[in-house]
């Protein structure tokens, strides 16, 4: 997706770049759903209705952000010269609506089962069964996203370092990965705690361990719904580019040949990728013609970057000032 490009793709080319993360979760949490679905009905467990709204709302976002990602794809063109890359904010901001709908549901129906409490159905090892396998499957979902954040930000870690990296990084992954990490630690833990109500209501008299559970549950996604549609709103008003990218950007410019200083430089965040404008000191008494191609040179260098699509540059001599400190 490099600026200048704008011959049409292929609808297939397109998906085949989409983000293959939220397509995994999307699949594997319509299949929790379901399974949920039929097991808080047969169990009248209350936790499991929380897990299986939350699944199902999963699923939902998943597809919505998965549309999303193909349509940013999308080369620049000449009505939309700076390219598609905010279409997955908005995408995500819509699968906040329906995070935010689901947690409401579940809240209520915490409340509800605090109020007129649900024995349990004796469908104890159902329940239990159904909820391990929503914990393996969106751990293992959790763990490829915590690895493409790491990914992402080019950041290299082993074993548990990278439970501790992808906490670290996750505002340098793209706006697909962020959500899929956040839904599914949120998912993991509320399968916990569902699992946890289920065995201690199966064994003692707790008749409103059930709805509190649930509460909590539907408070989790609450705040998955705050923290997606903040990062997304933000990235729908235009964000600058996080500080590693910036010091790994004016590194470049710094080292090219007959480069003095760098008079000003902005990197604009759109969706995954990174604009580039910047204004450039070169050595004194260079020619027009040597300056173009020195110029050149560096938006060359920098396009190089799988992150950067677009770099607009302008030259001056050097003042003599220096202007541009790194903050490495």
């Amino acid at each position: 997706m490099k600026s200048g490009h704008v011959e049409k793709e292929s609808l297939w080319k397109l998906i085949k770049k989409g983000n293959k993360s939220s397509a995994i979760a999307m699949t594997g949490n319509a299949i929790l759903a379901a399974i949920k679905t039929v097991a808080a009905t047969m169990s009248g467990s209350g936790a499991m209705f929380a897990s299986a709204m939350h699944s199902f709302a999963d699923a939902i976002n998943q597809a919505f952000v998965f549309i999303g990602s193909v349509l940013s794809e999308k080369k620049p063109t000449r009505r939309f010269p700076t390219g598609f890359g905010r279409v997955i904010n908005i995408f995500c901001m819509i699968a906040v609506i329906v995070v935010s709908i689901m947690a409401y549901e579940t809240i209520l129906e915490g409340i509800h089962l605090i109020q007129h409490p649900v024995a349990s159905g004796g469908y104890f090892w159902l329940s239990v069964g159904v909820l391990v396998i929503n914990i393996v499957v969106d751990g293992v979902i959790l763990y490829k996203a915590m690895k493409e954040i790491l990914h992402e930000a080019r950041v290299e870690a082993k074993g548990f370092g990278i439970v501790t990296g992808a906490f670290n990084n996750v505002s340098r992954s793209a706006p697909p990965t962020r959500l899929v990490f956040y839904e599914d630690l949120v998912a993991v833990t509320g399968a916990f705690l569902a699992l946890i109500a289920i065995i201690i209501t199966s064994f003692v008299a707790a008749p409103y361990l059930d709805g509190i559970t649930t509460i909590l549950i539907g408070i989790l996604m609450v705040c998955v719904a705050f923290k997606v549609g903040y990062d997304n709103m933000i990235g729908l008003i235009g964000v600058a580019a996080p500080q590693e990218i910036e010091t790994r950007i004016s590194n470049l410019i710094l080292q090219a040949p007959y480069v003095k200083d760098i008079y000003s430089l902005r990197i604009m965040q759109e969706g995954r990728y990174y604009h580039v404008h910047g204004l450039i000191e070169l050595e004194k008494g260079l020619t027009l013609a040597a300056a173009d191609d020195i110029k050149f040179d560096i938006r060359r260098i920098v396009l190089e970057d799988h992150d950067i699509v677009d770099v607009t540059f302008g030259i001056i001599e050097d003042d003599e000032q220096v202007t541009w400190t790194s903050n490495e």
